[in-house]
C-alpha cells in the first residue's frame, strides 16, 4: 500500500436539516472516496496519483443512485474546484462542492454541494473510515 492509499478514506455526507427535512435525512446523501491529510482536507496531489479510486455515489430516496467520480477542476474562486461528475462527456450533471478544499471532512462537520439542477444543499458529515 502506497502512502497515497493509506489515507484514502470513505466520506459519508447526510442531508443536514432544511424546511423540507427539519431533522436532516439520511436516506438523501453522498458517500465517497477522496485522499484526505492530517487535518481531514482533500489533498490534491494524492488525488492526482489516486484518482481512479475517488468515486462517489449519490442517493436520494426514491431515486436510482448516481455512480461518478470525484474531479478537481480548474476554475471557481479557489481557483480549482472539486465536483462529482456522473459523466464525463457532460458538464450538466456535475455537482460541485462548495468551497470544498478549504474544508475539513470530520464528522460533525457541514458542507454545501450544488445539485445538477443548480440548488444549493448542506450536509453534514456523518462518517469518515478507511477506504
Amino acid at each position: 500500500m502506497t502512502n497515497e492509499s493509506a489515507h484514502l478514506k470513505r466520506i459519508r455526507l447526510n442531508l443536514a436539516r432544511s424546511p423540507e427535512f427539519p431533522a436532516g435525512s439520511s436516506h438523501h446523501g453522498y458517500e465517497f472516496v477522496a485522499p484526505l491529510d492530517a487535518d481531514g482536507h482533500i489533498d490534491a496531489e494524492a488525488w492526482r496519483t489516486e484518482r481512479d479510486k475517488c468515486w462517489v455515489r449519490r442517493f436520494w430516496a426514491g431515486e436510482a443512485d448516481q455512480l461518478g467520480r470525484l474531479v478537481h477542476k480548474p476554475g471557481g474562486s479557489e481557483h480549482a474546484r472539486w465536483v462529482f461528475d456522473y459523466d464525463p462527456e457532460r458538464e450538466e450533471d456535475d455537482e460541485p462542492g462548495f468551497r470544498f478544499a478549504s474544508h475539513a471532512f470530520s464528522p460533525g462537520e457541514y458542507v454545501s454541494i450544488r445539485d445538477e439542477d443548480g440548488e444549493m444543499h448542506t450536509f453534514q458529515v456523518a462518517a469518515v473510515e478507511s477506504a
